[in-house]
């Protein structure tokens, strides 16, 4: 058995119905404990992004605002995951896939109050070796404490090192590739060159380039997407249809193996969108932890804005495009898959508008995660060896735009399948504290 095959079907017993369950379980029980948060501070939760509270600057040394903190979770989560991640998750599981993105995205939005809530309360008030919020301080308030921190920032440092680079640069390669014919080899030694210069700047210059890259890139995006919208205006209601009805449709395979397809289209919908909205994982958190935040309720609300424009926002409208444009069934996959949506619109130029989306998505995640690569490496070795740390990332972008994208995904799907677990495990255990500050933020509000 191959590496590539074996991954794969460990990633596949992962995400099977106890991990689809688990999920929606805990997101389900968040919502409910929360008091609906995600619908009841909606409105809320984006009028702090839009005016964001200006008296909240850096504090406890804190390297960046709740703001930048917004700004680089969304960041990490706008990526390609979205862009070759829906195409993958319609490709494998069929229309119906972008059902469960739906779905997803409700339970996301209480998952991502809970997991930042969590990573910032104890800023100010607790630290763990040396670290003064996020997951690798919350992990300690649970049984498993003294070594739980550790696994879940190795995890979150391969995470880091698949999904924040290696994927990102694996599709803007073949993104290139497929619409320039630029040799993936040069593709790489850009990315290598680009990365060195951002990582050497440190945390200053990541912030600076991140903070411009994230609002050009969204933007780009949604105007480019709804162009190929309102060209299939035709086709969206039968669209909509087919995702609806695909969601739990029987299909000519025969009844028995119904629950298989079913599971396919769930497995995908979650999987992929989790690993564009990353709600759930503690990847948030991380960056929220480093805001030095004095206001967690707050900070909380605003940071569910992020999971939404990712989820309903990026991710559906990747999957309506793909479904809408007719090309979900034509055998491609990932990058490709969404081209071809955009070719029934622009044309040869298809490839041009996703190639740019991709890169400037792909840009922007691997600016981001190079933060939290290298908080989960300082955290993991006490802050040693941070030279080699840069050189790893540098080398990983290089090989990621060189390696096969099914190997990439699969390590992915094993990596995001542990850390989600690890993170719902905390997030039930520590529900208690969160349901009593949100209860408490209410009643003044």
């Amino acid at each position: 058995m191959n590496l590539e095959l074996y991954i794969s079907n460990i990633g596949t017993f992962i995400w099977g119905w106890p991990l689809i369950l688990a999920f929606i379980g805990v997101g389900i029980f968040a919502t409910l404990m929360l008091d609906f948060v995600q619908f009841r501070y909606f409105v809320t939760s984006f009028k702090l992004v839009l005016f964001p509270d200006k008296s909240e600057k850096t504090s406890h040394g804190a390297t960046m605002t709740p703001f930048q903190a917004f700004m680089n979770a969304l960041g990490t989560s706008t990526g390609n995951g979205s862009i070759a991640g829906m195409a993958t998750a319609v490709y494998a599981g069929g229309p119906g896939a972008a059902f469960w993105v739906l779905v997803s995205g409700i339970f996301a939005l209480a998952l991502r109050f809970s997991e930042v809530y969590l990573g910032t309360f104890l800023i100010g008030k607790k630290t763990f070796n040396g670290a003064k919020g996020g997951p690798m301080v919350y992990l300690t308030l649970v049984p498993g404490g003294k070594f739980l921190p550790f696994v879940f920032m190795f995890f979150m440092l391969l995470y880091g090192l698949s999904s924040g680079n290696a994927m990102q640069t694996n599709s803007m390669g073949l993104g290139i590739f497929t619409t320039w014919g630029v040799s993936p080899w040069i593709t790489a030694f850009v990315l290598l060159a680009f990365l060195a210069y951002v990582i050497l700047g440190g945390a200053d210059r990541v912030l600076k380039i991140s903070d411009k890259l994230v609002p050009f890139k969204v933007g780009v995006f949604f105007l480019a997407s709804f162009i190929v919208l309102i060209y299939h205006y035709a086709s969206l209601w039968p669209a909509i249809k087919l995702i609806f009805e695909s969601a739990f449709s029987i299909k000519a395979l025969g009844g028995a193996l119904t629950g298989v397809t079913i599971q396919a289209a769930i497995r995908n919908g979650l999987s992929r969108s989790l690993n564009a909205h990353e709600a759930g994982l503690g990847v948030a958190p991380i960056f929220f932890g480093e805001s030095g935040t004095k206001k967690p309720i707050e900070t909380s609300i605003l940071s569910m804005v992020g999971a939404f424009i990712s989820t309903y926002l990026v991710c559906f409208i990747v999957a309506l495009s793909v479904v809408a444009s007719g090309v979900w069934s034509s055998g491609l996959s990932s990058t490709a898959l969404t081209v071809s949506a955009f070719n029934t619109v622009f044309g040869n130029y298809g490839g041009w508008v996703v190639t740019f989306c991709s890169a400037s998505f792909g840009l922007g995640v691997l600016v981001a995660f190079s933060l939290v690569a290298k908080e989960s490496w300082s955290f993991l070795t006490g802050g040693r060896w941070l030279l080699l740390f840069n050189i790893i990332y540098c080398l990983i972008a290089f090989g990621g735009t060189l390696a096969k994208v099914d190997l990439i995904w699969a390590v992915n799907d094993v990596v995001n399948g542990l850390m989600l677990l690890i993170n719902l495990y905390a997030i039930t255990w520590l529900m208690p504290i969160i349901r009593k500050a949100i209860l408490e933020y209410n009643k003044k509000h």
